[in-house]
């Protein structure tokens, strides 16, 4: 058996709770009223981005009461083991479906550089998409948009310029299980 690192215990003893699980389900209600206000008649496909945007899409789409399609792809700029961070994308997962002429719902755990989403967005173009749209749960709060023409539509919360994790955004691979959304402690 292996032990769980005495780091990931002890982050989660010392982290700040910055929003409840009831304030993040609540964000996650308004995203949905969003979404269904906007796309109920489109016919998209949803893609979950792997790892993070499960969690959220998970509970996204049993609140969206239409017709969708369900799907994931996964870039990352992280690498396998989790803490090497890479200017580069790397594509684990292509979308799959044809998307030309489809409207497109892409869901993200955060908004934070924007590297990644842009990268997703740019495919998706490439391949002819109709619409993007795009929803995350947490847009950071900074000047380092990396892509500032990517403005998710739907955002469920604000948070400030912190290390968080909780609700598919993780700490080190872990804590993407987290009731809740935590930041790092500082420091």
């Amino acid at each position: 058996m292996v032990a769980i690192p005495a780091e990931i215990q002890q982050v989660m003893r010392e982290a700040e709770c910055l929003f409840s699980e009831s304030q993040v389900e609540r964000a996650i209600d308004n995203i949905a009223a969003d979404i269904s206000e906007t796309m109920a008649e489109k016919n998209p496909i949803v893609f979950s981005v792997m790892n993070g945007g499960m969690v959220l899409t998970g509970k996204l789409v049993t609140k969206l009461g239409f017709p969708l399609e369900i799907s994931y792809l996964h870039a990352t700029r992280f690498r396998h083991d989790n803490n090497t961070k890479s200017p580069d994308i790397e594509w684990r997962a292509h979308p799959q479906q044809n998307l030309k002429g489809r409207t497109i719902l892409i869901v993200d755990d955060i908004y934070d550089e924007g590297a990644t989403l842009g990268a997703i967005v740019d495919h998706c173009k490439a391949e002819g998409v109709g619409e993007i749209h795009i929803a995350v749960l947490v847009d950071k709060q900074h000047d380092r948009k990396a892509r500032p023409d990517i403005i998710p539509d739907y955002i469920g919360l604000q948070c400030e310029d912190r290390f968080v994790f909780g609700y598919g955004m993780d700490y080190k691979g872990y804590w993407r299980n987290a009731p809740g959304i935590y930041a790092v402690k500082e420091g």
